[in-house]
Formats: C-alpha cells, structure tokens, sequence
C-alpha cells in the first residue's frame, strides 16, 4: 500500500518533535529524506507530489518558515523547508 497524506503529516510531525527534544531552532526537512522515512521511495510509484503537498501546507510563514531549496516543478526530492521551532504540536 503506497503512503498516504496521514503518512507524511505523520512523520513531518515526528521530525518536528524530534528537534524540538533535541532543543533545536529550526528543522530542516528535505522531502526526499522524509519520503524515505515514510517509505516506498526511491520506487518507480512514489508520492513524491503528496509529500510535497503536505510539507507546503505546514509552512507558516509569519512565523519565520522558510522554502530553502524549490526545483523548477515546485515539487521534487529536493524540495527544503526550514521550520522555526518550537512549534504547536
């Protein structure tokens, strides 16, 4: 069963978490890295768009977010996104 959009919310959340318990500033988090964490990536039917979709939609810019790395597609394995910590969780 390929990952769903729970699945990556999930595991950005742990990523998160993980930071956070570490006493870090920010997180950065590179699609391609938590597509891996979540599975079935590098395979030929990846979600690569969904993981992309659901670290889009956690960034809060007016909190200091920031897209760090954007390919031309808007969606990819290099997508990065710095999320300023600590967050709501």
């Amino acid at each position: 069963e390929m990952p769903a959009a729970e699945d990556f919310k999930l595991e950005l959340h742990r990523v998160v978490l993980e930071a956070m318990r570490e006493g870090k500033g920010i997180a950065e988090v590179n699609a391609g890295k938590l597509h891996w964490r979540v599975g079935d990536y590098p395979e030929r039917k990846h979600r690569m768009p969904v993981c992309c979709q659901v670290m889009r939609a956690a960034i809060a810019l007016n909190a200091g977010d920031a897209i760090l790395k954007e390919p031309p597609s808007g969606q990819g394995a290099s997508w990065t996104i710095r999320y300023v910590l600590p967050r709501r969780v």
